[in-house]
Formats: structure tokens, sequence, C-alpha cells
């Protein structure tokens, strides 16, 4: 059993995922009355992937209108970018989930390229 425990961890490939921090984001008074904000940074640490996507949730997994930049945003490999996700003061006790997912070029010159989300949660 350790010796396939062993080649199990030799043979596993390179993991690479991107970063979304902080994990338990909080939201504060935009300079706009009635509009709060969450600051986040988005980190790639995956060499295939330059776009990603920015959605809010609630605890159903319903989404929820916010306003950024832009929706999808661009981080080259090993970048980091800032964030400011806006949302209503009558959506702030729905939010639960800050996301981002990796989107996929079409062209990808790998067929088994990941799609990853990760998601900070609103305690």
């Amino acid at each position: 059993m350790r010796y396939i425990m062993f080649l199990m961890i030799l043979l596993s490939g390179q993991v690479s995922a991107h970063q979304w921090t902080p994990t338990y984001p909080k939201f504060e008074p935009s300079y706009v009355g009635g509009i709060w904000r969450a600051r986040m940074t988005l980190y790639n640490a995956r060499r295939d992937i330059s776009y990603f996507e920015i959605s809010v949730f609630d605890d159903d997994w319903e989404k929820v209108p916010f306003a950024v930049t832009d929706k999808i945003v661009k981080v080259p490999y090993l970048s980091r970018k800032k964030i400011d996700i806006h949302i209503r003061e009558q959506d702030r006790n729905k939010v639960r989930y800050l996301c981002t997912q990796s989107k996929i070029l079409t062209r990808a010159e790998k067929a088994t390229v990941i799609d990853s989300r990760i998601c900070s949660k609103i305690k």
C-alpha cells in the first residue's frame, strides 16, 4: 500500500490555480451613498490562463447584482490585480460569496485545461 501511495505522489502533476484574497472580506461604505465596497486582490498563478470572470452569489448560489470596472479581467501570469466590488446597500445582507472563475480560450494548447472557481465568503 505504501508503494502505491508513493507512486501516486511521485506521478501526480503540478497543481496551479489563482488566488482570490481576502478569504473573508468585509464590505465598507463607498464614497457614493447607498453603495458598499469590498476590496479584493486577484493573483494569477496559472501560465495557461489570463482572463477571470467575477461574480457575486447569495446563500443559495443565486446571482446578486453588483458592479465592477470589468466583469472579465485580464491578469497576466504571476501578476496581481486589485478589484473593488460594489453592491447596493439593500443587497448587502444577501451577499455570501465573491467569486472568480478562470476563463479558458477556445484554442487552448492542451486538451486537458481545467477551469477553476475560487470564492471568498462574507461572514
